[in-house]
């Protein structure tokens, strides 16, 4: 996800419009509908008092790593080439939605169930 899709991603958590999310941050409405329309990032100033408003960290905002809570667990970060099989599987479950990357880590772990139930 980039930092766009997070930040749209959020709004929709939170159940907020884009206007209500413009309005919080003082970001213009035209500037928000830019970033989904042009699929561009907000400039570094935006970035804290978008984090304010989301409730997020900076960090999660950029990275998608969260530090505390629940969004990730940065102590098993991997790299993977995007030209290996692993790296295009990831390209592939990060250009997914959250409700479908939900059900692929579903599959995923129903899957590793039956490797273990086999045992």
């Amino acid at each position: 996800m980039t930092i766009r899709d997070r930040i749209f991603a959020r709004i929709s958590e939170l159940d907020i419009t884009q206007k209500e999310f413009a309005k919080r941050t003082g970001i213009p409405e035209t500037t928000v509908s830019d970033w989904k329309k042009k699929k561009t990032n907000p400039t570094a100033e935006k970035i804290l008092i978008i984090c304010k408003v989301l409730d997020v960290t900076p960090e999660w905002l950029l990275s998608g790593i969260e530090t505390h809570g629940t969004r990730s667990n940065p102590a098993k970060i991997i790299a993977v080439d995007v030209s290996t099989e692993g790296g295009q599987l990831l390209e592939l479950f990060n250009s997914c939605d959250a409700a479908t990357q939900a059900r692929i880590l579903g599959y995923a772990q129903a899957f590793g169930n039956m490797k273990t139930d086999r045992k």
